[in-house]
């Protein structure tokens, strides 16, 4: 067998955005919770559902309404001018998802504003919008591929002021919590490095309908007991408001 050498790659943009997310998260002084959640009557409710939304928007839907219980879900740390914590009036989730371009696979935000307000088949349908519609008229892919190609010296410090100046922007851009799950494909997420306070994933379901779910959130802003307090309080949103919605949006498909 001859010699073979490698080539060079160029680095395209969608992975440079994911470069300078990457170094802006480091700074983030992360921890992460597990709660092992029993998720058998959601999963009853969403096999019986004519709806049957996706799993992330499940969720979506129940840490929006667990943030109205809980400001520290809603809060950001800023560092500029002075250290403060900002709250924001309503929850913003970013949750992530993957598209197809002409070379690569790349993943998005879908950006959704006030999931405690909306219903499941709302958050179901823009969600949808996101993984179905042409790239070119989503705003997220949109605002993305202009911040990669903001020239090198200035990008740094675009990141570090679009998270540290303004937080009503920052809530804005990126959201004030994050979902992402590779569940889909078979695998789960054990850490993250975040940008945003708080930022869920999980696992698989076993047999007895269980699922490993994660909170990583920044220590700055809240500690381990309020974390668990959540997780508790997310999980029995779960089995309880969001099933019971899951059972009635079947009820008015029906009618």
């Amino acid at each position: 067998m001859g010699n073979t050498s490698g080539r060079s790659v160029p680095v395209s943009w969608h992975r440079r955005l994911v470069t300078d997310v990457m170094s802006a998260s480091r700074h983030v002084p992360a921890v992460t919770a597990e709660r092992k959640m029993s998720l058998a009557p959601l999963m009853a409710a969403r096999e019986a559902s004519a709806l049957r939304p996706g799993w992330c928007t499940l969720f979506t839907r129940a840490f929006g309404l667990v943030s109205r219980d809980y400001p520290q879900l809603r809060q950001s740390y800023m560092k500029f001018p002075w250290p403060r914590l900002y709250e924001h009036p309503h929850s913003i989730v970013a949750m992530v998802f993957e598209r197809r371009l002409a070379a690569e696979d790349i993943v998005l935000y879908c950006v959704i504003r006030g999931p405690e307000n909306r219903s499941l088949e709302e958050l179901e349908e823009l969600v949808r919008h996101h993984k179905e519609a042409p790239l070119e008229e989503l705003r997220t892919y949109q605002r993305a591929w202009r911040v990669s190609h903001i020239p090198w010296p200035a990008r740094p410090v675009f990141w570090w002021a679009a998270l540290n100046v303004l937080g009503r922007r920052r809530c804005h851009n990126f959201g004030t919590f994050g979902i992402s799950s590779i569940g889909s494909q078979g695998a789960g997420l054990l850490q993250i490095l975040p940008i945003l306070t708080s930022t869920l994933h999980y696992g698989l379901f076993d047999a007895q309908g269980r699922l490993d779910v994660r909170l990583t959130w920044d220590h700055r802003v809240m500690d381990g007991a309020t974390v668990a307090r959540v997780l508790v309080d997310l999980e029995s949103v779960l089995t309880g408001e969001v099933a019971r919605e899951l059972a009635a949006s079947s009820v008015r498909k029906a009618a």
